[in-house]
């Protein structure tokens, strides 16, 4: 694997990886029921007012303009950010931008977190590809 050397990331919370080009969110039906308890809603009320199927499993719907529904853009943050979807808290350490340098030097060119800050060993990434719910859709 070309990342054996490890890859260095820290989250600078620009809020970059929830605005932008529409895409996916996934979430598992455990998270999705995190998520409605957090906001106090029925799972229904989720269910209508925030999630969409029409991406191969059931994610979190966004604006016109790509950015997430829980994306705040008066404080640049996730509304929902202590319940978050697994997907968002192992971002960038997708297989799709584990791949190749390529996919995640072009990732890197709009993550300004990506390429510096803290080392992440192999070891720590192989273990959050683990925890990966949706290995084959990231």
């Amino acid at each position: 694997m070309w990342w054996e050397g490890g890859l260095r990331f820290t989250c600078l919370s620009c809020g970059r990886c929830c605005r932008g080009a529409p895409g996916a969110i996934y979430f598992t039906e455990a998270e999705g029921a995190e998520i409605a308890a957090f906001l106090s809603l029925s799972d229904v009320e989720f269910g209508r007012r925030y999630v969409t199927s029409r991406w191969e499993a059931p994610s979190i719907r966004e604006r016109r303009n790509g950015e997430c529904l829980m994306y705040d853009a008066s404080t640049a943050r996730c509304a929902i950010y202590p319940v978050r979807p697994a997907q968002c808290r192992l971002f960038p350490f997708w297989p799709s931008l584990l791949e190749s340098r390529e996919e995640w030097d072009a990732a890197a060119r709009s993550c300004p977190g990506m390429n510096s800050g803290e080392l992440h060993t192999a070891i720590d990434i192989s273990s959050l590809l683990r925890i990966n719910p949706f290995p084959d859709l990231l």
